[in-house]
């Protein structure tokens, strides 16, 4: 007789195997079961021996503590995902996996310390709409709500988190995957995710705008009109108008702007903070530049090869998230809580806690607990059915 797994969740291995960018066939071939017992087991309806527990746990790179970690029902609020209509599915799945621990992290955070108040303003703007005027008033509120001086934004990042939004960055894996975002239900407050993959620091801070703008624009957006494919263009089209207005106001960048080439963008990047990219889309908006001088314009762009990156995008350094860091750093420095406390509370692969905590390498994975796994031999993990558990009782 084997060992069952009382307690095991099913859709913490579903939960596991989406983080992993994995498909059931794939894990099922792995582990040397069927993908019906696959199915099975992430649908509740079977609980896996032990010895394949230990293999789904070997080869998903999870502890088994995590498997019996209750789940609680995600957030039925839309995300408003970049590049839905091109990223491939398994790759926002992977990340929306990164995004419920996100909030269990926030969860458990929020035992020890008070979130701090939210203050976003919520704003009204027809769906349908990309009137240049009304996106200048959405930005200019935002602005006057937030005491933001005239001219370039400060620290976008700090900025949300002063505010009370959440916001973290992960590995994403997919190039035009660059963020996304979502009003939690259960928390009633804003989550935002940025990728750490290939982004300028000017591209990112553009991209958490883009994020502020469905925080504040699309508030009560259902699913619906998301999976609607024109409402779906118009509303990105909208974030990505009020992130260039909220980088570049109108006034003070024109000030400045002493010529709309590429050579003067260049020039005002580094203050301002903005892409060359952005900067051409603000003149065409705001017709400081007519359709042929865009067309001129991007054309020399992509002759730079400016396409795969802009000049000082090496020299500017990209905005960090600092909440959640900073309260695991206080857990641990004031012994309230311990790197292993935090890693049995939190049963999920170190490393990626790190990452969504933006904590230094090793910070947590290096204080994994030096009682070690029982492992099983090669030749029983091809062949489950000559295990045989020690915990085993005769009846």
């Amino acid at each position: 007789m084997t060992a069952q797994t009382p307690g095991f969740v099913g859709a913490r291995l579903e939960e596991a195997r989406r983080a992993r960018g994995m498909s059931a066939t794939d894990l099922a071939d792995l582990v040397g079961v069927s993908l019906q017992s696959i199915s099975k087991y992430e649908n509740g309806h079977q609980t896996p021996k032990l010895d394949v527990l230990l293999k789904l746990s070997w080869a998903l790179k999870f502890s088994r503590p995590y498997f019996m970690r209750p789940i609680e029902l995600d957030d039925q609020n839309p995300v408003f995902w970049r590049a839905k209509l091109s990223a491939p599915p398994i790759k926002r799945e992977r990340a929306a996996v990164r995004l419920q621990w996100m909030k269990e992290v926030v969860d458990y955070i929020a035992g020890f310390f008070d979130l701090l108040p939210l203050n976003v303003p919520k704003l009204k703007m027809p769906i349908t709409s990309t009137d240049v005027d009304e996106i200048e008033n959405a930005a200019k509120a935002i602005r006057d709500h937030w005491e933001i001086r005239p001219g370039p934004m400060p620290d976008v990042i700090e900025k949300l988190e002063a505010n009370g939004i959440l916001v973290a960055r992960i590995h994403v894996g997919a190039e035009k995957l660059d963020a996304f975002s979502q009003w939690s239900r259960k928390f009633n407050i804003p989550f935002v995710v940025l990728s750490r993959d290939k982004a300028s620091a000017a591209r990112q801070r553009f991209d958490v705008l883009h994020e502020l703008a469905h925080v504040t624009l699309h508030h009560s957006v259902n699913q619906t009109r998301l999976n609607d494919r024109a409402s779906y263009k118009v509303i990105e089209k909208q974030a990505d108008l009020l992130a260039c207005a909220l980088l570049l106001p109108e006034e003070e960048f024109l000030e400045e702007l002493y010529a709309p080439s590429l050579d003067a963008f260049v020039a005002m990047k580094e203050r301002w903070g903005v892409s060359v990219a952005a900067m051409i889309m603000r003149c065409r908006v705001l017709d400081i530049i007519d359709e042929e001088e865009g067309r001129r314009l991007w054309i020399n762009y992509n002759r730079r090869g400016w396409r795969k990156g802009e000049p000082l995008d090496n020299k500017m350094e990209k905005e960090k998230p600092h909440n959640i860091r900073r309260s695991f750093e206080l857990l641990m420095s004031e012994n309230i809580q311990s790197a292993s406390d935090i890693l049995r509370a939190l049963p999920f692969p170190a490393t990626d806690l790190e990452e969504i905590a933006d904590l230094e390498p090793g910070t947590l994975s290096g204080a994994v607990e030096a009682r070690p796994e029982p492992t099983l031999k090669a030749e029983f993990l091809r062949a489950p059915s000559n295990v045989v558990s020690i915990f085993d009782k005769k009846s």
